[in-house]
């Protein structure tokens, strides 16, 4: 039977070198678990890297989550992949039994964030039971708050170059030439969902599913308000975060 050892001469210098660093930055890192809530456009992304790498933690997104489970083709991404090609919603077990199997992989040692789910309270209410069972809880809740004016503003005026991705804003970062990329001189596009008819039905979506997940945390006393509007660099630093909110 062949070995599954991995030959570490194999591996070069630096790639060890940074291992081994990011293992000793990782060791006395307490465990965090974390849930991100917040509309299209707040800023989640942007902030979830900071936590991860200043954390140690993975990055647990739902979609991302569901899609890989299937094309692993995994007894539970089997299940989903039935429902799916019936025209069905995966049901919440499944969901938070793919979040289970990915909580054990290594990278998640120290804990996650969770973004995506849960969307409801019951979903809320699966998650805690499977996380209870296991001994362990989530620890907080970062709520991204933001007016639906400003990111109607944000995102409404987003204008994206489809062949490299480059981005702008009429207000914000506008091309030299209305609607041409300043680079190729191609045009520019605006995707569908940026729309503010778009985008308008997807925050009110996300308030009313949303607002009762973030009441039933709120009871709990785990959740943390990042008041968006506010950065003025375009993103909270780490120190911010953990001193207004103990991340």
């Amino acid at each position: 039977m062949a070995s599954s050892s991995v030959n570490l001469e194999e591996i070069p210098s630096e790639s060890l070198m940074n291992e081994l660093l990011r293992r000793m930055k990782c060791a006395p890192k307490p465990e965090k678990r974390l849930i991100l809530i917040g509309p299209p456009g707040s800023g989640k992304g942007t902030q979830s890297a900071i936590i991860k790498d200043e954390h140690c933690l993975c990055h647990l997104a739902a979609g991302d989550m569901l899609r890989a489970a299937v094309s692993a083709k995994t007894p539970l991404g089997i299940k989903a992949k039935e429902a799916l090609d019936k025209g069905e919603l995966v049901s919440d077990d499944l969901v938070v039994g793919i979040i289970d199997e990915a909580m054990k992989k290594p990278s998640c040692k120290k804990g996650f964030i969770l973004d995506g789910f849960p969307r409801t309270v019951a979903q809320a209410q699966k998650l805690d039971e499977m996380l209870e069972r296991q001994g362990v809880k989530i620890d907080k809740v970062l709520d991204f708050a933001i007016d639906d004016a400003v990111l109607e503003e944000r995102i409404s005026g987003r204008w994206i170059h489809p062949a490299s991705g480059r981005s702008y804003h009429t207000k914000f970062a506008p091309p030299r030439v209305p609607g041409v990329d300043d680079v190729t001189g191609e045009p520019l596009i605006q995707r569908k969902d940026d729309s503010a008819a778009v985008l308008k039905s997807r925050l009110e979506s996300f308030h009313r599913q949303t607002q009762p997940v973030i009441n039933y945390y709120s009871k709990k006393g785990i959740v943390a308000t990042l008041q968006m509007l506010r950065m003025r660099s375009g993103k909270y630093s780490h120190d911010e975060i953990a001193m207004k909110h103990e991340v």
